[in-house]
């Protein structure tokens, strides 16, 4: 039988969902019960900042990037030997892209297919009564989601509660709790969100803060209550794995891989074997493929650039077995990389890829994409669902067709032309896969 959920959403984005999602995590943990968390929409930080609240996996979950039997699939796998399904939401409650009802990439639609009640974290700076409002048009927006309560963030003061609690009762939202305004329950931040799981500094100490929080300002025995609707069983379509034995990069430059990618990779019976470029470790040479996800070469370019064992192995590897690079990885297998000072960096140049964090432009939307060509990712004309999200560009000409990686199209289906390259065994693309074969 599958536990019980709720999600943790807001209005809008900088709300404080995060910190309210891992406050009650971390607490609900810490009481012995076996939370499971999960992210809505397209994100690769906030899954490893649940791992550490509750000492379990947490997987995405996208309506509009992952078809019905892979979304069940996973909120099934979450939901199985749990007490409590916790989910953050992303963005605002409602946002998503113009498409079918309930494929929208919004986290309403998450919590319509399973029934999970919405926590509304309502941030009340510079309102009091008029954040009731706001409430009030969540709750009515959409009649297929049940907002169970909410919990105000940022209040100012004493009576500044009063008078936000007042509105509230007035339109009959119950407040299941309240987070004073603290500057120190901040997250640290970078150019693509927290600064990751495990580069923050005193992380269990700061989950202890927010649970010790929690216990103190939220009804926890209420938000538990609230819980409800339930999620098939369903063990949904396999992903397929590039390869047996997959060198995967991973360390502060590389770690932007989805868990449940990683997760089907493993359930497929591939075997996945850690390195990390940044102290010099080339791929193993017992891989028969080579994964560089996204994370953040830029920040350390230099670095990169100097790996000698790292660059060298890399080259060997790719002279006879496929190299995949997403994002951050398809800068790293280019000729140069430009950092935020303007210095050029060479890189690894497998491919004729030249970009620049220095001439900053933010790439951000879901991808559909059709591939070029056979290779690691599937075979020519295989529909991939994901997303972009960057500030780098490429300062290099896009290939044609012959040496591109796939049309690229948006969520709109507006054609954005050619992306990516390949040559040889190596392919690349700023382009995360979350999902194929969702036509």
């Amino acid at each position: 039988m599958s536990a019980p959920g709720l999600l943790v959403a807001a209005p809008r984005s900088s709300s404080g969902k995060t910190t309210v999602a891992l406050a009650l995590m971390r607490a609900l943990t810490r009481r012995g019960l076996r939370i499971r968390a999960a992210k809505c929409g397209p994100d690769y930080i906030d899954p490893a900042f649940h791992r550490a609240a509750t000492g379990r996996p947490s997987f995405n979950l996208d309506s509009f990037a992952m078809a019905p039997p892979l979304l069940d699939a996973l909120a099934s796998a979450t939901a199985t030997d749990a007490d409590l399904v916790i989910a953050e939401g992303s963005m605002g409650l409602f946002d998503g892209v113009r498409a079918a009802e309930s494929r929208t990439g919004a986290n309403a639609d998450i919590a319509a297919r399973f029934g999970w009640p919405v926590v509304l974290v309502v941030d009340v700076s510079g309102a009091a009564q008029s954040a009731a409002a706001v409430a009030l048009g969540c709750k009515l927006y959409d009649s297929r989601v049940t907002i169970a309560g909410v919990i105000l963030n940022k209040v100012a003061s004493a009576r500044h509660r009063r008078l936000v609690e007042a509105g509230m009762e007035r339109v009959g939202l119950p407040v299941l709790g309240v987070l004073m305004r603290d500057a120190q329950l901040v997250l640290p931040e970078r150019h693509l969100g927290l600064v990751q799981a495990g580069e923050t500094a005193d992380l269990e100490a700061r989950l202890d803060r927010l649970a010790d929080l929690a216990e103190a300002g939220i009804d926890l025995d209420a938000v538990t209550a609230s819980a409800g609707g339930a999620v098939p069983v369903s063990t949904g379509s396999s992903i397929v794995p590039p390869g047996q034995r997959i060198a995967v990069a991973r360390d502060a430059a590389f770690s932007f891989l989805y868990p449940h990618i990683e997760a089907g990779w493993r359930r497929a019976g591939a075997e996945l074997v850690p390195f990390s470029p940044l102290a010099d470790e080339p791929p193993h040479a017992g891989c028969d493929v080579c994964w560089l996800p996204g994370g953040y070469p830029e920040l350390h370019a230099g670095r990169l650039a100097s790996a000698s064992r790292f660059m060298d192995g890399l080259r060997t590897f790719a002279q006879a077995r496929p190299v995949h690079g997403e994002c951050g990885g398809y800068m790293v297998l280019g000729q140069s990389l430009e950092d935020a000072d303007g210095a050029t960096h060479t890189m690894a140049g497998l491919l004729p890829v030249r970009t620049s964090y220095h001439r900053r432009k933010l790439h951000l939307g879901y991808r559909v994409a059709r591939l070029c060509g056979d290779g690691v990712l599937g075979r020519r004309g295989a529909r991939l669902v994901g997303h972009e999200f960057h500030y780098a560009s490429e300062v290099s000409p896009v290939p044609d067709e012959s040496a591109a990686l796939a049309q690229v199209a948006d969520a709109e289906d507006v054609a954005l032309g050619l992306a990516g390259h390949r040559h040889g065994t190596v392919t690349g693309s700023f382009f995360h896969v979350i999902a194929a074969d969702q036509a």
